[in-house]
């Protein structure tokens, strides 16, 4: 066809559409089909207009913009001359798919052909993501911190959907408000981490409480271990903040940057997943919309709505609906016990962790800002429902016995036998060797309501899955004696950003199976051997035998007394991966 002529035309409508009244009923905002062509639907939502011998839809924002008039009537007249020249319904969807793609202020105006006595129905379209994170808890918002801090990742499109409102607010703490029980204990690996990305200075900003001695013991008197950051030369052995500082810190990292983020405070209902690939979906772009092409995945969320994404990560806690609806099953069982937390207060500030192993379960005391301590302690659901209901009287005097000499005697700080014992070992002592047991501070005050929770162990047999990977709980979930949990869901978390970037910069679909299984195999290994290790000091502390009693014993005095053992043991529980054995 003649471009000059073809330009004539053009010119000559523009005068002439420009002095038509097109009723208003005949303009809208989506994006528009003709019902029975062959261009892929990218959406279930739609409606119905007039028919018309030959109807012009454009989006009612143009009519105040001439150039995108101009354009609309471009497509107009190709739609016209084309009809004359025989072009049919398809030929026709793929001239105005390419013409959209080149024209970025169309991207709500898609004008397609009708036919004569048949109805156009509208479309919506569907947003699409790189990547799509099912949960906006510590790990799924730690992955969205730690994708916003790496040059290769940072320019991805990122869709978080939760329906937590915590999202979209901010949070002030006042400081004469006590701490929420709800906390962790993060790892000087895992603050690491938060620190290369950014996000640790916003802990800061709030309580926390960094802690460098750590005391662990057995009810029956029989032995103890101290453990002190300087034995491996660190400053801390870890540091306690509330999950809601934790959480706050990482959203605010990640919106102080640069990173494009969406979030959707709504739950996902259900997902398709398109195993094709990028490459293989580029090659039926004729037939398709540019909105259903290569994203791999569709999730349709309770609201209604729908998105794509090329990768989705589940993060969304043990009882992922990720998981379920891939199909992707878990080992594991229940513990008979429940966990039941709360703030307590001291007449003095606490900064050391304890730890005292009971016949129900441990309970931990940990130290958080000024006078206040967290209480993690686990015993089973009938006496944790009855500790729950109890006074506040009544609770603080089991707390103070459970912690002080209830169930059995203080271990003797007698130093001068074991020394004798172990001195063919010929090793320097570490400084906590030389640190006596101390009785805990006295408990005063309940400061926050109580808690209870069951405990349990799970691991999913499949990590990832074509276009789908799961992290934190919703791969594993541990007993929480030894707060590894979130520290975990970080590790998760900072080596599938790394496994990401890996991929973009080799050019790798970042949803293609190979790739996410070198994350799996990194992970897996690493979560396994931890939580085999908590789950058998679970089961070995919970045994009341005599001669069980003693071995025991005598291994908490090989963690206090054989240096090299307690420094692995203590960077092992910092997060490095060395095995805590020595030979």
């Amino acid at each position: 066809m003649n471009a000059c002529f073809l330009t004539l035309v053009i010119k000559k409508t523009v005068s002439n559409v420009c002095a038509l009244k097109i009723p208003r009923k005949y303009f809208c905002n989506e994006s528009v089909k003709v019902a029975g062509s062959t261009v892929g639907d990218v959406s279930n939502e739609t409606s119905t207009l007039p028919d018309s011998e030959s109807l012009l839809v454009v989006s009612f924002q143009a009519l105040d913009r001439l150039t995108e008039l101009y354009m609309s009537l471009t497509f107009l007249i190709i739609g016209h001359l084309s009809s004359q020249a025989g072009l049919n319904n398809t030929e026709l969807a793929t001239i105005s798919v390419a013409n959209h793609k080149e024209t970025p202020m169309l991207d709500n105006l898609l004008l397609l052909p009708q036919e004569h006595g048949k109805n156009q129905v509208i479309n919506k379209t569907i947003p699409q993501y790189d990547i799509a994170i099912v949960g906006g808890g510590l790990v799924g918002m730690a992955l969205a911190c730690f994708l916003a801090s790496m040059p290769m990742t940072k320019q991805l499109n990122v869709a978080i959907i939760d329906s937590n409102p915590a999202l979209g607010s901010s949070l002030h703490i006042k400081k004469k408000n006590p701490p929420d029980p709800r906390v962790s204990t993060v790892t000087p690996a895992s603050i690491s981490f938060l620190q290369d990305a950014g996000a640790w200075k916003y802990v800061e900003q709030n309580r926390h409480a960094y802690f460098n001695i750590m005391q662990v013991w057995d009810y029956t008197g029989l032995g103890y271990a101290r453990y002190n950051a300087r034995d491996v030369n660190k400053d801390f052995l870890g540091c306690v903040a509330e999950n809601k500082v934790l959480h706050n810190a990482l959203l605010s990292c990640v919106k102080d940057s640069d990173f494009k983020t969406t979030i959707y405070p709504t739950k996902l209902s259900s997902m398709t997943v398109n195993s094709s690939s990028l490459s293989t979906v580029k090659e039926t772009a004729s037939k398709e919309l540019p909105s259903a092409q290569g994203h791999g995945a569709k999730l349709q969320l309770s609201d209604g709505s729908s998105i794509y994404a090329k990768l989705v990560v589940g993060a969304d806690g043990g009882k992922s609906h990720v998981r379920e609806l891939m199909g992707i099953k878990t080992i594991g069982w229940n513990y008979s016990q429940n966990a039941i937390i709360c703030t307590v207060e001291h007449t003095s500030e606490n900064a050391c962790a304890w730890q005292r192993f009971l016949p129900t379960g441990p309970i931990a005391l940990l130290p958080m800002s000024g006078k206040f301590s967290n209480i993690v302690w686990t015993m089973s659901p009938a006496e944790s429902n009855n500790r729950k209901s109890i006074t506040e009287e009544e609770f603080l005097e089991d707390v103070n016995y459970a912690l002080d000499y209830g169930y059995g005697p203080h271990p003797s700080s007698s130093l001068s036998g074991t020394r004798d014992m172990l001195s063919l070992f010929k090793m320097d002592a570490t400084i906590s060797t030389s640190e006596f047991f101390e009785i805990p501070p006295k408990v005063t005050r309940l400061a926050s309501e109580r808690m209870v929770f069951p405990l349990s162990l799970r691991h999913a047999n499949s990590y990832a899955s074509k276009r789908v990977v799961l992290i934190g709980d919703a791969a594993h979930t541990v007993h929480p004696l030894a707060g590894q949990g979130v520290n975990l869901g970080f590790g998760d978390a900072y080596y599938l950003s790394r496994i990401i970037s890996e991929g973009i910069t080799l050019g790798t679909d970042i949803g293609e199976i190979n790739l996410l299984k070198k994350y799996e195999k990194e992970r897996k290994a690493a979560n396994i051997m931890m939580m085999a290790i908590l789950d058998g000091f679970q089961k070995a502390c919970s045994i009341d035998f005599g001669p069980f009693n003693l071995l025991r014993a005598a291994a908490f005095h090989g963690a206090n007394y054989i240096s090299p053992l307690k420094r692995s043991i203590i960077s092992y529980a910092s997060g490095e991966h060395k095995l805590p054995i020595f030979l």
